[in-house]
């Protein structure tokens, strides 16, 4: 018995006092990793306050199991968390959107403006040149509408421009010359008259063709952009009067120049 005894009086005891500080630095690294992965979610001001604080806890003397939590408070007095608030996110997001809108809307007026004064110059030489009775101006929502009646542009049934119709796309194409450029489309309309010719099967064909070449003069100003111009024909299918009369199918015999806001890509 005095044997055991002396034998378990030797025997050496298992020092545990290294896991202590052990646990504590994992414990560390694990929110180091947190924090990290949080910090992902914020903005650079928030980032920087947590990085701060962070130095904080490891240059202060003491474990994180020992401090106390305390909440990061940067210099502009916003709290720093894991994750931002969803409802604060949602709240931040549709102020933003109501920002924006509030920008498109006064761009979109203040280039309406322009476009009206646009509007006066061409309306200006419309006056000057006697020209009432053939040219119209319209501000619209979709931008800026030229109408130009069939008489002034072209013989009856017919899609190339008479030599006054090429003196009169020269002049409107100077006033087209815009800082920036705009995009300009040209469309083509004629009145519900059905037309088979050898040269054009349809008023689709005719009103395209008309459209195409008064593009085609307008574009002759070297300074307007090609690539921000378009035509379409139309045909019969959008009249702005009534086709049972005279006058009334003289009005849908036209040609259109829209000049559009530049906000517009399309």
């Amino acid at each position: 018995m005095m044997r055991k005894k002396r034998h378990e009086e030797h025997e050496e005891h298992v020092d545990e006092s290294w896991l202590i500080p052990y646990a504590d630095m994992l414990t560390l690294l694990l929110a180091l990793f947190i924090v990290l992965f949080a910090a992902s979610t914020v903005d650079v001001k928030k980032y920087e306050a947590i990085t701060k604080s962070f130095e904080e806890v490891l240059n202060g003397g003491t474990g994180i199991l020992e401090s106390e939590p305390s909440t990061m408070q940067p210099q502009d007095g916003s709290f720093v968390g894991l994750a931002d608030d969803p409802e604060e996110t949602k709240e931040e997001e549709e102020k933003d959107v109501a920002v924006e809108e509030e920008e498109s809307e006064e761009e979109l007026e203040e280039d309406l403006n322009k476009l009206e004064k646009l509007k006066e110059r061409i309306d200006s030489y419309i006056s000057e040149q006697n020209l009432d009775a053939f040219l119209q101006t319209k501000l619209t929502e979709e931008g800026l509408l030229i109408t130009i009646k069939e008489a002034a542009l072209f013989n009856s049934g017919k899609a190339n421009l008479t030599g006054d119709a090429k003196e009169l796309a020269k002049e409107i194409s100077s006033l087209l010359v815009t800082d920036p450029p705009r995009r300009i489309t040209v469309t083509g309309h004629t009145d519900n008259r059905p037309i088979k010719t050898s040269q054009y099967q349809s008023n689709w064909h005719l009103s395209s063709e008309r459209a195409l070449n008064f593009m085609t003069e307008l574009l002759k100003n070297k300074n307007l952009k090609p690539q921000l111009f378009s035509f379409t024909g139309y045909g019969e299918y959008r009249p702005v009067d009534t086709n049972k009369t005279d006058s009334g199918r003289a009005k849908n015999r036209r040609v259109e120049v829209l000049i559009l806001p530049y906000n517009v890509e399309n």
